[in-house]
């Protein structure tokens, strides 16, 4: 047996997987842990020719942000990374730390709810507090998917690896959002091994950009990031991608239509909001998704300042 078929054997025992640990150590769960690190293969990058690369799981948000070509080839990645939480949390945080870790809904994370994210039957913040819960509804959970990472993957095109798996899209570790006792679909001990992104477009410019309630080190109400290319005359290529604002990251293909269609980018954004059905306290979120969809499409393209 490997090393991961014995670990992956622990976990499915009652452990739980730790790699940088930042949101474990938060959650604190019952039970003994199974611990990655320091495991072969599952740290650091390996380029191909073609400029895919394989970016191991143990990888840092950290290595991710400060990668020279990485930023170079896939800049979407980095910007997102380098705007994670604070520089301490980077340092250790884990790209598939990042990608399967849970959500921050206040009701899961008391003890004193039951909720379907803690073997219960209801979502106890749809007749709750819905400040920051999902505005695109997807299904019986409303409370946002956590990951930066999985939206900027997203809007990669990227893959995962999963031990003993072929690899498969990323959109397929989360599905369609339907499922509500569940952030993520692997099942107890599959262990996340790498991340695959595709070759970069030729003269890719990208943005991220992220609305918080402070200056920094807090969770995006609503995120976005995005990926345009053009011949010098009108855009050619675009990907655009969402967050903190449904169950699971989303693609906003009606976005990237309109781009490609010649719309100017303002009305592109605003497509953004056609799935949108908030709640009477989260409304502004829907407004936000298109200011920041606004914002990261005209930074990409090079129309106002900032981090591109």
């Amino acid at each position: 047996m490997t090393a991961l078929t014995d670990i992956g054997e622990a976990a499915r025992r009652g452990g739980e997987f730790r790699a940088g640990g930042t949101d474990l150590m938060a959650r604190r769960p019952a039970g003994p842990y199974v611990d990655l690190r320091g495991l072969p293969d599952l740290s650091g990058m390996t380029w191909r020719p073609d400029g895919s690369v394989r970016i191991g799981a143990l990888t840092t948000a950290a290595e991710l942000a400060g990668d020279v070509r990485l930023r170079a080839a896939h800049p979407s990645l980095a910007l997102t990374a380098a705007a994670l939480a604070t520089p301490q949390i980077r340092a250790v945080a884990t790209i598939g730390g990042n990608l399967l870790q849970r959500n921050r809904c206040c009701y899961y994370r008391n003890p004193s709810f039951s909720c379907h994210q803690n073997g219960g039957d209801s979502c106890p913040a749809r007749t709750g507090l819905t400040l920051h819960s999902a505005v695109i509804d997807t299904g019986p959970c409303v409370a946002p998917h956590p990951s930066s990472l999985a939206m900027a993957l997203l809007g990669c095109d990227a893959s995962v690896e999963v031990h003993g798996r072929d690899p498969f899209p990323v959109r397929d570790l989360y599905g369609d959002g339907s499922d509500p006792a569940r952030d993520h679909l692997l099942e107890p001990g599959e262990i996340l091994v790498a991340i695959d992104l595709p070759p970069p477009v030729q003269g890719e410019r990208a943005a991220y950009h992220r609305a918080i309630g402070r200056s920094e080190a807090e969770w995006p109400l609503v995120e976005a990031v995005a990926r345009l290319a053009s011949d010098g005359e009108r855009i050619t290529f675009a990907a655009v991608a969402a967050g903190g604002v449904a169950r699971v990251p989303v693609r906003l293909p009606e976005v990237e239509e309109a781009i490609l269609a010649g719309e100017p980018l303002d009305r592109a954004a605003e497509t953004a909001t056609a799935r949108c059905a908030p709640t009477a306290q989260n409304g502004y979120k829907v407004g936000l998704l298109a200011a920041t969809v606004l914002e990261v499409l005209e930074r990409a393209a090079g129309v106002t300042g900032g981090p591109a």
